[in-house]
Protein backbone atom coordinates (compact mmCIF):
# COMPACT_ATOMS: atom_id res chain seq x y z
CA UNK A 1 0.00 0.00 0.00
CA UNK A 2 1.33 3.42 -0.95
CA UNK A 3 2.35 5.53 2.03
CA UNK A 4 0.29 8.67 2.53
CA UNK A 5 2.03 11.98 2.00
CA UNK A 6 2.63 13.95 5.19
CA UNK A 7 0.94 17.36 5.18
CA UNK A 8 1.66 19.76 8.05
CA UNK A 9 -0.48 22.81 8.78
CA UNK A 10 1.00 25.76 10.67
CA UNK A 11 -2.00 27.79 11.83
CA UNK A 12 -2.30 31.12 13.61
CA UNK A 13 -4.90 33.65 14.71
CA UNK A 14 -6.32 34.08 11.20
CA UNK A 15 -7.38 30.42 11.27
CA UNK A 16 -9.87 31.05 14.08
CA UNK A 17 -10.88 34.60 13.12
CA UNK A 18 -13.82 33.30 11.04
CA UNK A 19 -15.05 31.49 14.15
CA UNK A 20 -15.28 34.80 16.00
CA UNK A 21 -12.20 34.31 18.18
CA UNK A 22 -10.65 37.70 18.84
CA UNK A 23 -7.01 38.02 17.89
CA UNK A 24 -4.54 39.83 20.11
CA UNK A 25 -2.75 41.93 17.54
CA UNK A 26 -5.53 43.12 15.22
CA UNK A 27 -7.24 46.49 15.60
CA UNK A 28 -9.84 46.03 18.33
CA UNK A 29 -7.92 42.98 19.52
CA UNK A 30 -7.36 41.87 23.08
CA UNK A 31 -4.11 43.74 23.61
CA UNK A 32 -5.99 47.06 23.38
CA UNK A 33 -7.95 46.15 26.52
CA UNK A 34 -5.25 44.27 28.42
CA UNK A 35 -1.54 45.10 28.48
CA UNK A 36 0.18 41.95 27.27
CA UNK A 37 2.68 41.80 30.09
CA UNK A 38 -0.13 41.95 32.67
CA UNK A 39 -2.07 38.93 31.42
CA UNK A 40 0.34 36.82 29.34
CA UNK A 41 3.74 37.00 31.01
CA UNK A 42 5.37 35.08 33.83
CA UNK A 43 5.97 38.37 35.67
CA UNK A 44 2.34 39.37 35.24
CA UNK A 45 1.14 36.08 36.69
CA UNK A 46 3.51 36.37 39.65
CA UNK A 47 2.36 39.96 40.23
CA UNK A 48 -1.40 39.48 39.89
CA UNK A 49 -2.52 35.85 39.46
CA UNK A 50 -6.16 36.80 40.08
CA UNK A 51 -6.20 39.09 37.01
CA UNK A 52 -4.60 36.38 34.86
CA UNK A 53 -7.09 33.72 35.98
CA UNK A 54 -9.96 36.14 35.30
CA UNK A 55 -8.61 36.96 31.83
CA UNK A 56 -8.41 33.30 30.78
CA UNK A 57 -11.83 32.58 32.30
CA UNK A 58 -13.21 35.18 29.88
CA UNK A 59 -11.27 33.69 26.97
CA UNK A 60 -12.74 30.25 27.76
CA UNK A 61 -16.27 31.67 27.89
CA UNK A 62 -15.70 33.22 24.45
CA UNK A 63 -14.32 29.93 23.12
CA UNK A 64 -17.36 27.96 24.25
CA UNK A 65 -19.56 30.26 22.13
CA UNK A 66 -17.39 29.70 19.04
CA UNK A 67 -17.64 26.87 16.54
CA UNK A 68 -15.02 25.42 14.18
CA UNK A 69 -15.26 27.05 10.76
CA UNK A 70 -15.18 25.34 7.38
CA UNK A 71 -11.41 25.79 7.22
CA UNK A 72 -10.96 23.74 10.39
CA UNK A 73 -13.28 21.04 9.04
CA UNK A 74 -11.55 20.88 5.65
CA UNK A 75 -8.17 20.36 7.35
CA UNK A 76 -9.66 17.46 9.31
CA UNK A 77 -11.21 16.01 6.13
CA UNK A 78 -7.77 15.65 4.53
CA UNK A 79 -6.93 12.83 6.97
CA UNK A 80 -8.71 10.48 4.54
CA UNK A 81 -5.97 10.99 1.96
CA UNK A 82 -2.96 12.38 3.86
CA UNK A 83 -1.00 11.91 7.06
CA UNK A 84 -2.10 15.24 8.57
CA UNK A 85 -0.51 17.17 11.44
CA UNK A 86 -1.54 20.55 12.79
CA UNK A 87 0.90 22.81 14.64
CA UNK A 88 -1.15 25.73 15.87
CA UNK A 89 -0.13 28.94 17.57
CA UNK A 90 -3.74 29.16 18.75
CA UNK A 91 -4.67 28.06 22.26
CA UNK A 92 -8.29 27.28 21.32
CA UNK A 93 -9.56 23.73 20.74
CA UNK A 94 -11.32 24.34 17.41
CA UNK A 95 -9.04 21.99 15.46
CA UNK A 96 -9.86 19.22 17.95
CA UNK A 97 -13.58 19.94 17.77
CA UNK A 98 -13.44 19.89 13.96
CA UNK A 99 -12.04 16.35 14.07
CA UNK A 100 -8.28 16.72 13.55
CA UNK A 101 -6.33 13.92 15.25
CA UNK A 102 -2.69 15.06 15.44
CA UNK A 103 -2.34 18.52 16.96
CA UNK A 104 0.55 20.27 18.67
CA UNK A 105 -0.06 23.45 20.67
CA UNK A 106 3.34 25.13 21.20
CA UNK A 107 1.66 28.03 23.03
CA UNK A 108 -0.50 25.91 25.33
CA UNK A 109 -4.20 25.09 25.55
CA UNK A 110 -6.96 27.31 26.86
CA UNK A 111 -9.23 24.53 28.13
CA UNK A 112 -6.47 23.02 30.26
CA UNK A 113 -4.74 24.06 33.48
CA UNK A 114 -1.68 22.60 35.12
CA UNK A 115 -0.34 22.19 38.63
CA UNK A 116 1.73 25.08 39.92
CA UNK A 117 4.11 22.67 41.65
CA UNK A 118 4.40 20.10 38.84
CA UNK A 119 4.35 21.06 35.13
CA UNK A 120 3.65 17.45 34.12
CA UNK A 121 0.25 17.39 35.84
CA UNK A 122 -2.20 18.85 33.30
CA UNK A 123 -5.97 18.87 33.82
CA UNK A 124 -8.70 19.37 31.21
CA UNK A 125 -11.51 21.67 32.27
CA UNK A 126 -15.11 20.62 31.61
CA UNK A 127 -17.32 23.05 29.64
CA UNK A 128 -19.58 23.49 32.70
CA UNK A 129 -16.63 24.29 35.01
CA UNK A 130 -14.28 26.64 33.14
CA UNK A 131 -13.53 29.21 35.84
CA UNK A 132 -10.40 29.07 37.98
CA UNK A 133 -8.93 31.36 40.63
CA UNK A 134 -5.66 31.38 42.59
CA UNK A 135 -7.54 29.33 45.22
CA UNK A 136 -8.69 26.59 42.81
CA UNK A 137 -7.37 23.14 43.78
CA UNK A 138 -7.57 20.13 41.44
CA UNK A 139 -6.39 16.72 42.64
CA UNK A 140 -4.58 18.39 45.50
CA UNK A 141 -2.80 21.02 43.38
CA UNK A 142 -3.20 24.75 42.96
CA UNK A 143 -3.32 25.43 39.22
CA UNK A 144 -2.45 27.99 36.57
CA UNK A 145 -3.54 28.35 32.93
CA UNK A 146 -1.84 25.77 30.67
CA UNK A 147 -0.52 28.64 28.55
CA UNK A 148 3.08 29.40 27.62
CA UNK A 149 3.56 32.91 28.95
CA UNK A 150 6.03 35.40 27.60
CA UNK A 151 9.35 34.87 29.43
CA UNK A 152 8.79 31.08 29.44
CA UNK A 153 10.31 28.35 27.28
CA UNK A 154 8.21 26.71 24.54
CA UNK A 155 8.36 23.01 25.51
CA UNK A 156 6.57 21.62 22.44
CA UNK A 157 8.86 23.26 19.88
CA UNK A 158 11.13 20.19 19.51
CA UNK A 159 8.28 17.82 18.51
CA UNK A 160 7.03 20.52 16.11
CA UNK A 161 10.46 20.79 14.47
CA UNK A 162 10.60 17.02 14.07
CA UNK A 163 7.22 16.89 12.32
CA UNK A 164 7.97 19.83 10.00
CA UNK A 165 11.27 18.24 8.93
CA UNK A 166 9.35 15.17 7.68
CA UNK A 167 6.62 17.06 5.78
CA UNK A 168 5.99 16.60 2.07
CA UNK A 169 3.61 19.58 2.05
CA UNK A 170 3.51 22.51 4.49
CA UNK A 171 0.53 24.87 4.64
CA UNK A 172 0.71 28.12 6.63
CA UNK A 173 -2.70 29.62 7.45
CA UNK A 174 -3.51 32.88 9.17
CA UNK A 175 -0.09 33.69 10.55
CA UNK A 176 2.62 35.86 9.11
CA UNK A 177 5.74 34.04 7.98
CA UNK A 178 7.61 36.71 9.90
CA UNK A 179 6.08 35.66 13.23
CA UNK A 180 7.53 33.03 15.59
CA UNK A 181 7.12 30.07 15.63
CA UNK A 182 5.91 29.64 12.02
CA UNK A 183 8.92 31.48 10.61
CA UNK A 184 11.47 29.48 12.59
CA UNK A 185 9.74 26.16 11.92
CA UNK A 186 10.00 26.65 8.16
CA UNK A 187 13.79 26.65 8.50
CA UNK A 188 13.52 22.94 9.31
CA UNK A 189 11.45 22.05 6.23
CA UNK A 190 12.82 19.53 3.77
CA UNK A 191 14.08 21.33 0.65
CA UNK A 192 11.69 19.21 -1.45
CA UNK A 193 8.60 20.14 0.57
CA UNK A 194 5.90 22.17 -1.17
CA UNK A 195 4.91 25.24 0.86
CA UNK A 196 1.55 27.01 0.61
CA UNK A 197 0.57 30.22 2.42
CA UNK A 198 -3.13 31.02 2.91
CA UNK A 199 -3.90 34.55 4.11
CA UNK A 200 -6.22 37.34 2.91
CA UNK A 201 -3.44 39.87 3.55
CA UNK A 202 -0.25 37.87 2.98
CA UNK A 203 3.14 39.16 4.03
CA UNK A 204 5.95 39.21 1.48
CA UNK A 205 7.30 35.68 1.04
CA UNK A 206 10.00 33.93 -1.01
CA UNK A 207 9.05 33.00 -4.58
CA UNK A 208 9.02 29.26 -3.80
CA UNK A 209 6.03 29.72 -1.46
CA UNK A 210 2.68 29.37 -3.26
CA UNK A 211 0.38 32.12 -1.97
CA UNK A 212 -3.41 31.73 -1.76
CA UNK A 213 -4.74 35.20 -1.00
CA UNK A 214 -7.94 34.18 0.78
CA UNK A 215 -9.31 33.58 4.28
CA UNK A 216 -9.03 30.20 5.96
CA UNK A 217 -12.19 28.55 4.60
CA UNK A 218 -12.01 29.81 1.01
CA UNK A 219 -8.25 29.27 0.99
CA UNK A 220 -8.64 25.66 2.12
CA UNK A 221 -11.17 25.02 -0.67
CA UNK A 222 -8.66 26.33 -3.20
CA UNK A 223 -5.83 24.33 -1.65
CA UNK A 224 -7.82 21.09 -1.87
CA UNK A 225 -8.57 21.74 -5.53
CA UNK A 226 -4.87 22.46 -6.15
CA UNK A 227 -3.78 19.25 -4.38
CA UNK A 228 -6.12 17.20 -6.54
Amino acid sequence: MEQKKKIVFLTGAGMSAESGIKTFRDAGGLWENYPVMDVASADGFARNPELVHRFYNMRRADLLKAQPNEGHRLIASLEKDYDVYVITQNVDNLHERAGSSNIIHPHGELMKVRALDDDTKVFELKPDAIETTPETIINGHHVRPHIVFFQEAVPMIEPAIDIVSQADIIVVIGTSLAVYPAASLLHYANSRAQVYYIDPHPAAVPSWVKVIEKGASQGMKELIETLK
